[in-house]
């Protein structure tokens, strides 16, 4: 008779019912209605820079990176991500290469999905705002209806950014930082609004986002920490300078939304430790403020998430818990 066969594997031995692709997929479903809300807002040619941005990550990833990596979802995420901070009328073939160094050096470069430090769709966004500085603070306010193309989106390779067909103008962070001018956060909620396309409708991406958290597709504690650090900070430095803007304004402006929602929470590069999180996320509050009202730039939430992954083996370090059976000192040796 022939005897049962003992499969020896290593811990954890419990297996949840949630795995990566289904997690990354989820996040994709929940990019849709705010992809949606940026075509309503800015047209078809936000559109086409969120596909430019993702088939340049695609194609990377295809190419460079392991043999069935497409199927987990996250090379669509970070083009996804990464075309949503771009202005509605980026040219797309910058919008490509943006994609390309996202997933070519913001994750294959070191070891593929899980390996990265930073975020890889913030880290191309970097890329994308040091070589094309003009490119990416110009914002196009209107532009006809919503299947006219701006020819900017059309540009050429390195032959300028084209004949411009839009008026364009400043961000309400813009706005705010320059001229003084603050605009009405019912604008800012729903999302009527000039920028990026991941800034429309702080409303559409808070729903989003909350839905990823009730599923627990990501850790809730990193965008609170984030919305209270900013939203308090804020609060006393208008009661000691009524210049400065107000809470409210500071939480529903620029990408701050998308960004506590979809980019801090990262699960690769993002604390694994709970009060590591809320640190991480206050972390992240703190420089998007410091940044905004007194750095060179009006808005600072890429900036103070990609200093905080380069925090976060420090953070998980030290925020680790005790280990069953042994005393603090002992852990911590």
């Amino acid at each position: 008779m022939r005897l049962p066969q003992l499969l020896v594997t290593a811990s954890p031995h419990l297996k949840g019912p949630d795995t990566t692709p289904k997690i990354m997929w989820n996040v994709v479903g929940t990019l849709v209605p705010v992809i949606a809300a940026a075509g309503y807002f800015f047209g078809f040619g936000a559109l086409l820079v969120v596909f430019a941005a993702t088939l340049g990550s695609l194609l990377t990833e295809w190419v460079f990176g392991p043999k069935g990596s497409l199927r987990d979802g996250s090379g669509v995420i970070t083009g996804l991500l990464l075309g949503l901070t771009l202005p509605p009328g980026f040219p797309l073939w910058m919008a490509f290469i943006g994609g390309v160094v996202a997933i070519g050096f913001g994750k294959l470069i070191f070891g593929g999905l899980g390996q990265n430090i930073f975020n890889p769709a913030l880290l191309g966004r970097a890329f994308l705002q040091a070589a094309f500085p003009v490119a990416i603070t110009t914002w196009p306010v209107g532009g006809g209806g919503f299947w006219d193309v701006r020819a900017e989106n059309l540009s050429l390779p390195f032959m300028g950014l084209g004949q411009t067909d839009t008026v364009t103008g400043a961000t309400p962070l813009g706005l705010m930082k320059f001229e003084g001018v603050a605009t009405a956060v019912r604008d800012l909620f729903l999302g009527t609004i000039g920028g990026s396309a991941g800034e429309t409708s702080a409303l559409v991406i808070t729903l989003c986002g909350g839905y990823l958290a009730l599923r627990n597709f990501l850790n809730w504690r990193i965008p609170i920490s984030i919305f209270i650090t900013v939203a308090v900070l804020s609060e006393l430095l208008h009661l000691l300078n009524p210049a400065y803007p107000g809470p409210l304004f500071m939480l529903f402006s620029g990408g701050l939304m998308i960004g506590a929602w979809f980019m801090a929470t990262d699960m690769v590069t993002s604390p694994v430790t709970h009060k590591g999180c809320w640190i991480f996320g206050a972390g992240i509050g703190a420089l998007v403020v410091i940044i905004r009202l007194w750095g060179g730039l009006p808005e600072g939430v890429m900036y103070s998430i990609l200093i905080m992954n380069a925090f976060v083996p420090y953070i998980n370090r030290a925020t680790q818990p005790t280990v069953f059976g042994t005393r603090v000192t002992e852990a911590a040796s």
